[in-house]
């Protein structure tokens, strides 16, 4: 018998993850187990309830909800030996989608769980991404996204419809009339890789974001490294004919389109040649402005899933 957390976002999947968590946490009891309920009205008290659970022994953190809770669960187990769980009932589910968790079968996300609780969890990479005062310092396990990846994503995320992973696609295009090329400049392992105006830039440890578009098709989560994708400085309309091909991780063929790879990745402002990025985002959650520097640390994460 384990000793499981589980906190779930209520509001995830258009309100509907509160009675999916209660069924999962019903089934995870069924199997044997001890649930903690964790969840709560707000994520700083949920935050604040994990953290105490977690000094109390836990033996898994499950968070149940889009990539929001995840980057909250990621946030609490990254850097130690507590194994995350993750039940994917939001919007976008890009972390989960990533390492193989069903995203539409409550009761198979719930047999992951537990054979990554039998047979032990897979350890990936995370990322550290800090500003460069090092005055504020977060993880995440997917993407960071920095351009007009991240326009799309603060879109959609104030977005009352669509529901699911389309409310991406309504975005995209409401973003397109304010879309100008922002100015980049990008250090990877100490040294200048990048400098010019860009329509988006990716630091990716995952491969996907926005709810299935593969941004970083061949990144891999426990390589060590950092795919940085970076669309040069395109035109509106080269930009409508180039995103689409995201879904299918057909874009990095374009020739406006570059990725790089190392370890550690700083992403700055440069006004003086394009427009001022947007805050960027990491697995959906605003991070802030740039600049940010993003360190892989190789794994520093657990997760009960993905190994197979």
């Amino acid at each position: 018998m384990a000793v499981l957390g589980v906190v779930v976002n209520p509001t995830a999947g258009k309100g509907k993850a509160q009675n999916q968590g209660i069924r999962a946490a019903e089934l995870l009891k069924a199997r044997g187990h001890e649930v903690v309920d964790l969840s709560a009205e707000d994520l700083a008290t949920a935050r604040k309830s994990i953290r105490q659970a977690v000094v109390d022994g836990l033996d898994a953190l499950i968070v149940g909800g889009g990539d929001g809770m995840t980057h909250l669960g990621v946030n609490v187990v990254a850097g130690t030996t507590l194994p995350l769980g993750i039940i994917p009932l939001g919007t976008g589910n890009d972390v989960a989608r990533v390492l193989g968790v069903p995203r539409h079968d409550l009761d198979a996300a719930v047999r992951v769980i537990e054979e990554g609780l039998e047979y032990g969890p897979r350890v990936i990479d995370a990322v550290l991404v800090t500003d460069t005062s090092h005055s504020m310092s977060e993880w995440y396990a997917g993407v960071l996204s920095a351009g007009f990846d991240a326009a799309v994503n603060a879109r959609a995320n104030v977005l009352k419809w669509p529901r699911g992973e389309s409310v991406y696609v309504r975005a995209l295009f409401k973003e397109l009339s304010h879309y100008k090329p922002y100015g980049f400049e990008i250090d990877i392992d100490g040294e200048l890789a990048w400098q010019s105006a860009a329509a988006l830039v990716a630091v990716a440890n995952g491969s996907d974001i926005g709810g299935g578009m593969r941004i970083a098709p061949d990144a891999s989560i426990d390589d060590g490294q950092l795919d940085v994708v970076i669309a040069g400085p395109v035109s509106t309309a080269t930009l409508i004919t180039v995103f689409p091909r995201v879904y299918r991780g057909t874009h990095i063929s374009h020739p406006a389109v570059t990725v790089l790879r190392g370890r550690e990745v700083t992403v700055k402002p440069r006004p003086d040649l394009g427009a001022t990025p947007p805050d960027a985002h990491t697995d959906g959650e605003r991070v802030g402005p740039l600049p940010l520097q993003c360190r892989c640390v190789p794994g520093a994460l657990r997760v009960l899933a993905g190994w197979r």
